[in-house]
């Protein structure tokens, strides 16, 4: 297995493969990670590891706020994520290639990358500005009949997106979607609207087909209570939302 030990950025979100992420840069542990990956060579990619943070884990103070108003933010790498970080993470996550970063007259960064690879989380490292992690990538296995699991799961979504978006919205023509069955199952794991748990099993996932199985099974069913809902805004297929730290 290849290892890798990469800048560590947490988020109350899942990032998968191929899908677009957003990032508003303001903290100070932030800043430094973009300002060491913009020393990175042009010709290399600006690569750090994106983790989900684990539902309730945030245990730590990152603002005053009452009842103690002369409370301080906490600082430092592993500010907010309590005195072993690892705890706080979910142990897939994903890398992520900084095409785009731009520093605003304030020092923050507008920053824009691509998730690229799967990486299980081995150790977080706190010692630094910011966090860094050692990474085990994790190859991605087709599976038992992922090619037709993957036409079923394409129908499913047509069928989801049209309830989603309402009839008045332009649904997803065929020319749209792709055909490899392992970027059909993260598309459609970045773009059906799910919690974080659900997204972070088909992260997880250890093959293509059984993410596009369980990927079936929560699109039939979620498609069955939008029936009985009003109509809901249209979902961006290739875009994440903004993401503050």
């Amino acid at each position: 297995m290849t290892t890798a030990r990469l800048p560590l950025f947490p988020l109350n979100a899942v990032l998968f493969p191929g899908l677009v992420l957003p990032l508003n840069v303001f903290e100070q542990r932030y800043r430094a990670m973009m300002r060491d990956l913009l020393k990175t060579d042009e010709a290399e990619p600006r690569r750090f590891a994106v983790v989900a943070i684990r539902d309730g884990r945030e245990v730590a103070p990152t603002a005053p706020g009452l009842p103690d108003q002369t409370a301080l933010p906490e600082k430092g790498p592993a500010a907010g994520f309590g005195p072993d970080p690892i705890q706080a993470f979910h142990r897939v996550g994903c890398i992520a290639d900084a095409a785009q970063i731009l520093e605003r007259p304030d020092g923050g960064f507008e920053v824009m990358a691509t998730g690229t690879t799967r990486v299980k989380l081995l150790s977080v490292d706190a010692s630094g500005p910011y966090l860094t992690a050692e990474l085990e990538e994790i190859p991605e296995e087709q599976g038992d009949e992922a090619g037709t699991l993957a036409e079923g799961v394409l129908r499913a979504f047509r069928n989801y997106q049209k309830r989603l978006a309402g009839a008045r919205e332009r649904s997803l023509t065929t020319s749209e979607l792709p055909d490899d069955p392992s970027v059909v199952s993260y598309l459609v794991a970045a773009a059906a609207v799910l919690d974080t748990p659900s997204k972070q099993r088909l992260l997880q996932a250890p093959d293509t087909a059984t993410r596009l199985r369980e990927e079936l099974s929560l699109l039939r069913a979620e498609t069955a209570v939008l029936r009985h809902l009003p109509s809901l805004p249209a979902v961006d297929l290739t875009r994440a939302p903004t993401s503050p730290n």
